[in-house]
């Protein structure tokens, strides 16, 4: 039996060569000849739809590129594929699809390469930073965009590949000997501060209460300059240096006290007529009078006894409070001047409203700078009494410069 692309001999179905291929056997008469063609047809249109099928997908696919090795493995299987029809027109359709194919995979691949470069030229800049974390984010960044880029051609892969690499390397090397020399060094450094613990128990063993002291303030300096180790194997040497200090000073008020004795209801009214004398002073107009009697009384007030009655608290705030006053003011007067040159020449009420602005301008910078730091206590918490005390200190400080400033632009403003 005859058919356009086949035919039946000796109950054998052949398909008729084409494209240089000898007359091959597909099949074998199963029932009758005329099911048996059929059947080699509809085999045929299978493969037809099969086709479309992969042409269809390839066209409404964005990565059209990743279907080439699937239609070079079809196209290859229509030489040996068993079926009854014209092979020629779909081996050359899909050649014609394979080379667009290769012909977008190659520009793909191209560009693919530039995009490499660019990522190589990025790890480069950064392989040698030494902003640890920051820099590592955004090596793991370039790694990410690298990987998501497509291949590129053979002949390039393997030198892009090594070079992008080599900077990775590069830079996680530099951060594991640096993080190894920081072990390293927190190791010696933890000796220094054990060391340190040592001699401090040695000066309170001292029965000298003076030459303990003076060990005791030279260790504590050392204690701070000491380099970093972790805070869980510093926070107990630590605990046990600051208690034996304490000690150590306690002991020597006791013992060393050498400031003439004023009883406190006289040491009160010394205070008072002080912080009075000051108050004046600050409700002054500044000049160099005035200057030089408010740092007269400061030097006197440091020779005051330092122990204080408790009553105190409150003269205490006041003096340092106006003898801010009156330093503010004269910080004041000089910051109008310098920025206005012709300021005296201008009124009294042109002067004032200078002088307002630029106390504005301070308190919105000091209200900031407070808040940071206040944002900074609640994010940054430590175990260390000395470091809680600076921090309220630092903040006390803050608010009593914005007491001072308001307490004079609400002078300059109610004159």
């Amino acid at each position: 039996m005859e058919h356009p692309y086949g035919y039946i001999k000796d109950n054998k179905v052949y398909l008729k060569g084409f494209l240089n291929q000898p007359d091959r056997v597909i099949g074998e008469v199963k029932e009758d000849e005329a099911s048996t063609i059929k059947y080699f047809e509809d085999r045929y249109t299978a493969l037809l739809e099969k086709i479309e099928a992969l042409k269809k997908d390839i066209e409404e696919n964005q990565n059209k590129g990743s279907f080439l090795m699937k239609l070079i493995h079809l196209k290859d299987s229509l030489l040996e594929y068993d079926a009854l029809g014209d092979f020629v027109p779909l081996i050359e359709d899909l050649g014609k699809i394979q080379e667009s194919l290769e012909e977008i995979i190659k520009k793909n691949r191209e560009r693919n390469l530039e995009i490499k470069k660019g990522l190589i030229l990025e790890a480069e800049a950064l392989k040698n930073d030494t902003d640890w974390k920051k820099t590592a984010e955004e090596f793991k960044n370039l790694k990410m965009r690298w990987i998501k880029t497509g291949p590129v051609e053979k002949e390039f892969e393997e030198e892009i590949e090594k070079t992008f690499n080599t900077s990775v390397d590069t830079f996680f090397e530099n951060r594991r000997h640096y993080f190894e020399g920081l072990a390293l060094q927190a190791e010696e450094n933890i000796k220094v501060y054990e060391d340190l613990v040592r001699q401090a128990r040695a000066a309170f063993d001292n029965p000298d209460a003076k030459a303990a002291f003076e060990i005791s303030k030279r260790i504590q300096k050392e204690w701070k300059a000491a380099g970093k180790v972790p805070a869980e194997r510093r926070q107990p040497l630590w605990d046990e240096f600051s208690k034996l200090n304490n000690r150590i000073f306690s002991r020597f008020k006791r013992t060393v006290q050498t400031e003439p004795q004023m009883k406190p209801w006289e040491l009160m009214k010394k205070m008072e007529a002080m912080t009075a004398e000051m108050k004046k002073l600050a409700h002054a107009e500044t000049n160099p009078d005035i200057i030089s009697s408010a740092k007269k009384l400061q030097a006197e007030w440091k020779r005051l006894p330092q122990r204080k009655p408790k009553e105190a608290n409150l003269v205490m705030r006041s003096f340092t409070f106006f003898s801010e006053v009156v330093f503010e003011r004269l910080f004041l007067n000089k910051l109008a001047t310098s920025k206005f040159e012709d300021f005296y020449s201008k009124s009294v009420e042109e002067q004032k409203k200078l002088k307002a602005g630029i106390l504005r301008d301070l308190i919105f910078r000091d209200e900031n700078e407070l808040a940071t730091v206040k944002a900074n206590a609640e994010n940054f918490r430590t175990n260390e009494e000395e470091f809680e005390i600076m921090l309220r200190r630092k903040i006390g400080a803050f608010k009593r410069k914005l007491e001072v400033k308001n307490f004079l632009l609400k002078e300059l403003l109610n004159k």
